[in-house]
């Protein structure tokens, strides 16, 4: 019998077949084994995906922009055929079935608002003259607020009868979409305390300082109509960065320029018996950091420290690359304080009874809000032993953004 020649190439093809056969169901067994998720892991991580989605415009407050980027979602986590957000004058958004009962909605939502209560609709609070409309009922459900009355509320539609399952979903989507309300509540407020603590600071700024430096330039306008040309010039840079209108964060670098304008102002006052070092790694000036959180500890230095001290006297500051962090210090070898003084003064929140050490606190708390309590000042100081204050600053921090 003679040989068939296509053989030997057909039983390579069928081989090749086999081995790619197998090696697909190896892949989907190995698939299997990792097991993706159960139904439940997958509903859980639906449902905690689409309610960070619907988290994010919130947190930024119950606007009509947010609200538009929200319904969607919160209709998802309702599973209702519609959904609206309305305040207490206008449909913010609405998704899904609905639009043409946006009076019959605002109506409801206003009279749930103004009762503090939830409602379920029926078709004859939603009757329209539309063939194809599908609305038959609906929920409303007040957002509750964490003081105060409720102006808001949010409405499932429903193309049936509300079941009591849209009741009590609807519910709890309103007490959930309020905590997220009230996260934007608590960042608005945070902000408002920063901005306070910052013309806080300015305010401690103007009596001390501005008088004195207007008074040392006065005093060169005959003697040296030059050097009090420049001081005015750096009094003009020093006052516009301390009192500008606008960012909660800057750089190393520019507080380091504006305290370097502050010092040559102050130096024309103290002459010689005032003298500064610097130890800046340059690696580190583009660090951020929350607005006049140093210029405070050097005006301590020289107000308190310094100029007290008969002779001349010294004001030190180092800024170093630790990794992943900076490390400031500013130090002075001037008069010092009772440690037992400086403790009874933070634990009361404000200055001693002199005014020394103005703004110590407010820079402490200032730096704990913003990286956290471990990143508070440490200030290390004694009578007649100078007094130095050390802070730790990530280089990189969420949110930071000079």
């Amino acid at each position: 019998m003679p040989p068939v020649r296509g053989l030997p190439t057909a039983l390579a093809v069928l081989a090749l077949v086999t081995a790619l056969a197998g090696a697909v169901v190896a892949v989907l067994r190995l698939r299997r084994g990792r097991a993706v998720a159960t139904a439940e892991q997958r509903a859980t991580y639906d449902v905690l995906h689409t309610a960070e989605l619907a988290a994010e415009p919130l947190r930024a407050g119950l606007t009509r922009a947010s609200a538009a980027k929200a319904v969607r979602h919160l209709r998802a986590l309702v599973g209702a055929a519609g959904l609206a957000v309305v305040d207490a004058t206008q449909v913010l958004a609405l998704d899904g079935h609905g639009d043409h009962h946006r009076a019959q909605l605002l109506a409801a939502a206003q009279r749930a608002v103004a009762t503090d209560r939830s409602a379920v609709l029926g078709e004859p609070d939603l009757a329209c003259d539309r063939v194809d409309c599908v609305v038959r009922g609906a929920v409303v459900a007040p957002v509750p607020v964490p003081s105060g009355h409720p102006n808001a509320a949010i409405i499932a539609i429903a193309d049936g009868l509300p079941a009591p399952g849209l009741v009590q979903a609807t519910l709890e989507t309103a007490r959930w979409a309020s905590s997220q309300l009230a996260v934007a509540e608590l960042e608005s407020s945070r902000e408002r305390l920063a901005r306070a603590e910052v013309r806080a600071l300015r305010a401690q700024i103007s009596p001390h300082f501005i008088y004195n430096a207007l008074g040392a330039i006065a005093s060169f306008v005959r003697t040296d109509p030059e050097r009090a040309r420049e001081l005015i010039l750096e009094f003009a840079e020093f006052t516009r960065y301390s009192f500008r209108a606008h960012g909660e964060f800057t750089t190393l670098a520019e507080e380091l320029r504006s305290i370097d304008r502050y010092l040559t102002i102050e130096r024309a006052r103290f002459g010689d018996k005032l003298q500064v070092r610097l130890q800046i790694a340059p690696e580190v000036l583009p660090v951020g950091l929350p607005f006049l959180c140093l210029q405070p500890l050097v005006e301590n230095a020289v107000r308190h420290g310094l100029s007290r001290k008969p002779g001349m006297g010294t004001v030190s500051i180092e800024a170093r690359d630790a990794g992943a962090e900076c490390l400031i210090t500013v130090e002075d070898d001037g008069v010092g304080m009772d440690p037992a003084v400086l403790a009874g003064t933070s634990a009361a929140g404000d200055e001693s009874a002199d005014g020394q050490h103005v703004g110590l606190s407010n820079v402490d708390e200032r730096l704990r809000a913003v990286f956290g309590d471990g990143y508070g000042l440490v200030v290390d100081t004694g009578l007649g032993a100078g007094t130095k204050v050390s802070m730790r600053v990530p280089k990189f921090h969420p949110g930071v953004r000079p």
